[in-house]
């Protein structure tokens, strides 16, 4: 089970991330979202940091944005978090991985809403749909809805994750599950992470796996 903490703005934190063997450092660059990267934490020290998978979450961007920003921060795979279409990734998965985003509510069509981006993907992410944006919004979906998933495609799975939930994700019998995002539930404010609750975390899950 990977790990993955979106919502990076601080060099310290993301420096935390690499020290508890976090597997993937998300960082925002959407600028409605309070937790916008592009302007709080400098380019040159992600783009230096090593020892983490840092992943661009993007909303409905432009191909040149995503490009330029993917070059800016060295950036190992990006996050389509908007209404991108199977083209679009297409497009960006010929220079970079691409996590395709998915909001989920009280139902899904799989096959009609996620079957055409399998080929053009290398993940799913299932956040909850929520009127307040687009993630980070700390509100959970009805979990009992993966249980219908029918591809072997990996994914994802985030959307108001809390500390106390190590355990429970431990023991969902999904095969396709490849990691877990968490974001606002981990923080002392929008950004700006509380590395304790992140450090045990990591440690519930590494522990799940091991027994």
């Amino acid at each position: 089970m990977r790990i993955k903490v979106c919502g990076i703005t601080r060099i310290n934190d993301l420096q935390a991330l690499v020290a508890n063997s976090v597997d993937y450092a998300g960082f925002i660059f959407y600028e409605k979202s309070p937790r916008f990267a592009g302007n709080k934490i400098d380019a040159r020290s992600v783009r230096e940091t090593t020892g983490i998978q840092k992943v661009g979450v993007f909303v409905n961007a432009s191909q040149e944005q995503i490009q330029r920003t993917i070059a800016d921060y060295a950036l190992d795979m990006v996050q389509l978090h908007g209404d991108e279409t199977p083209e679009f990734c297409a497009t960006i998965r010929e220079t970079i991985p691409v996590i395709k985003a998915f909001r989920i509510g009280d139902n899904v069509n799989w096959q009609t809403e996620l079957a055409p981006f399998i080929p053009v993907t290398d993940y799913f992410l299932f956040d909850t749909a929520s009127v307040k944006g687009y993630g980070g919004t700390g509100e959970r979906f009805n979990w009992e809805l993966l249980t219908t998933y029918p591809f072997d495609h990996p994914f994802f799975l985030s959307g108001g994750i809390s500390p106390d939930q190590a355990a429970d994700i431990s023991e969902m019998q999904l095969p396709a599950l490849f990691a877990v995002d968490v974001n606002s539930k981990f923080e002392d404010s929008p950004g700006v992470k509380n590395i304790e609750l992140v450090e045990h975390f990591v440690k519930q899950i590494h522990s799940s796996i091991i027994k």
